[in-house]
């Protein structure tokens, strides 16, 4: 497998993320509490990252990050 990847490679595959996170469900029901609110939050999270999981990303294509305080 190549470890290099185009530019419209890499355009469709945050392109495909882009519109995988955009989806979400539209007779989701408005949280009420604070509990509720963090459990929608959770799974919104838990369901991101099985998608993102999906694709295989080689290390290079993940940008440098650096935090400062």
């Amino acid at each position: 497998m190549s470890t290099k990847l185009t530019r419209r490679q890499i355009a469709v595959a945050v392109a495909s993320s882009a519109a995988i996170l955009a989806q979400t469900p539209a007779n989701a029901p408005i949280p009420q509490t604070p509990e509720e609110e963090l459990q929608a939050a959770q799974a919104s999270i838990r369901r991101n990252a099985e998608q993102l999981a999906k694709f295989d990303l080689p290390m290079f294509v993940e940008p440098a990050v650096h935090f400062k305080a």
